[in-house]
């Protein structure tokens, strides 16, 4: 779940709600990858894994707060993470390799035992996937990588900021990609722009939400429509 405070409580949005919308980023993004089908699928399923975790929200007794991704407990959160790869993997190998690249990263260096059981698990699928790969599927599988992480950025910016800011810490300098920084502009509340601008033409956004209270109750729902210019 990702988390933003509001004055009465907080927005929820589901991860996988945040992950298809990092694949309208990436289905838009001028210099299409190859292969195209495999990488935007990766993209947009990356936290596929979420989706029972998100049903219901986990309260946070110590912090008063719905558990966000951040601090979710670690052992039921690399189980959505083995259960999403899995997943994907079962649709595209390769879309299942870029994801878990991408899961592996964010707990590689933990020490707890949990997270070395599920570093060295991912290892072994990974040389496994890699086996059934073509020379030049290998040779571009870093820069999808990379750009699965831009899409989930781009996507995590939106969720992450109240439409119209740039207040979080994480991308008030902007986003790089292959040497290249891109920088987020707010032409109104409701309309965003990349600067320089790596998008094909035009799209719409549509991201929804839930609200609830500081005690956990359900007060309501929504979505955040936004429009992204070239």
């Amino acid at each position: 779940m990702i988390v933003r405070e509001t004055a009465d409580g907080f927005l929820l949005i589901e991860q996988h709600e945040h992950g298809l919308l990092s694949g309208e980023f990436a289905r838009r993004w001028r210099e299409r990858p190859h292969p195209y089908g495999p990488t935007v699928y990766a993209v947009a399923n990356h936290d596929v894994g979420w989706r029972e975790l998100d049903r219901e929200p986990l309260w946070n007794p110590e912090k008063k707060r719905p558990y966000s991704f951040v601090d979710y407990p670690l052992e039921p959160k690399l189980e959505a993470y083995g259960r999403g790869i899995d997943l994907v993997e079962r649709e595209s190998p390769y879309a299942g390799l870029l994801c878990s690249m991408h899961y592996q990263g964010f707990v590689r260096g933990l020490e707890e035992e949990p997270a070395v059981r599920f570093v060295a698990a991912e290892e072994r699928r990974q040389e496994r996937l890699r086996r059934s790969l073509s020379g030049e599927e290998l040779a571009g599988l870093r820069r999808n990588f990379l750009f699965l992480r831009l899409c989930d950025d781009l996507s995590l910016f939106v969720c992450l900021n109240e439409p119209g800011r740039n207040e979080h810490p994480w991308y008030r300098e902007g986003f790089r990609f292959l040497g290249e920084r891109f920088l987020p502009v707010w032409e109104d509340r409701r309309t965003l722009r990349l600067e320089p601008n790596p998008f094909r033409e035009p799209f719409g956004l549509r991201l929804p939400y839930r609200l609830v209270d500081r005690e956990g109750r359900e007060t309501g729902s929504g979505a955040v429509e936004l429009r992204v210019t070239c």
